[in-house]
């Protein structure tokens, strides 16, 4: 699959798997399941960690050493306003244009404001950042992010953190027919046959954290969702057998010894 290139902007991607930096029980463990993931891709929420902590052992040092490109995500923002502020503010600190817009709407489901997520998405663009936004799985927010400029659009799977895996694989295959940018599936994956899954619908790439950083053994967890989303991209693009009510030898009959001919 190295010619199999995964292309966000002015960006180039081997890795289809992006990760978080959050729930991880120790530095360590995150550097190892960085490793293991193959992720070349690492979100950080810009208003829970410190951004001028950048030395040795920090989370900035491991994503360093790992050479991941930094996403930097507005997590915690409940406004476009504020949405907004912490996206130039990531990017006056981090030297970035990258942004993983969220608009958070509602505080226990933490389903985006979409119409805030428009909002903040057209100022962004406009300002010269590269916006992929957290949203719905609603096709019609999907384009319309995409129509307002959008290098990618991240609708959701299920709710962040829940692990219960695509809830709704009909919306991401509308989502997929229709969009000119890459389609990212955010939030939702509970383990890797959910990551397979969600590849195998024709989406383009997966952003998870909690499934890694939450399992009882992340590093393990890393590599099967490594292997899962590659096995799921390879599954899309191969075509799979339509399904069928009535079986369909896999031999042929005719020619069979002891047949009528």
């Amino acid at each position: 699959m190295s010619d199999d290139l995964l292309r966000i902007g002015e960006h180039t991607f081997r890795s289809r798997l992006f990760t978080g930096t959050g729930k991880y029980p120790s530095l360590d463990v995150m550097r190892q399941a960085l490793a293991a993931s193959g992720s070349e891709v690492v979100t950080v929420a810009v208003r829970r960690v410190n951004l001028d902590e950048r030395g040795e052992g920090s989370v900035f040092d491991v994503m360093a050493q790992a050479g991941c490109t930094v996403l930097p995500n507005t997590a915690g923002c409940y406004t476009a306003k504020d949405a907004v502020r912490t996206a130039r503010l990531a990017r006056e600190m981090l030297g970035t244009n990258l942004v993983k817009l969220e608009v958070i709407g509602d505080e226990r489901t933490l389903f985006p404001d979409v119409a805030a997520t428009l909002e903040s998405a057209k100022l962004l663009v406009e300002d010269g950042f590269t916006v992929l936004p957290y949203v719905t799985d609603d096709p019609v927010a999907c384009k319309r992010l995409e129509d307002l400029g959008c290098a990618a659009v991240m609708p959701l799977a299920a709710p962040i953190g829940s692990g219960l895996g695509v809830r709704n694989p009909y919306n991401l295959e509308i989502i997929v027919a229709h969009a000119n940018v890459p389609v990212i599936v955010d939030a939702g994956v509970g383990t890797a046959s959910d990551a397979a899954f969600a590849m195998e619908l024709g989406v383009d790439a997966l952003l998870m954290n909690t499934a890694i950083a939450s399992a009882a053994d992340p590093v393990a967890m890393a590599r099967a969702m490594k292997l899962a989303v590659e096995a799921g991209r390879l599954a899309s693009r191969a075509g799979r057998i339509p399904r069928k009510l009535y079986a369909t030898a896999s031999s042929p009959l005719e020619g069979v010894i002891g047949s009528q001919q």
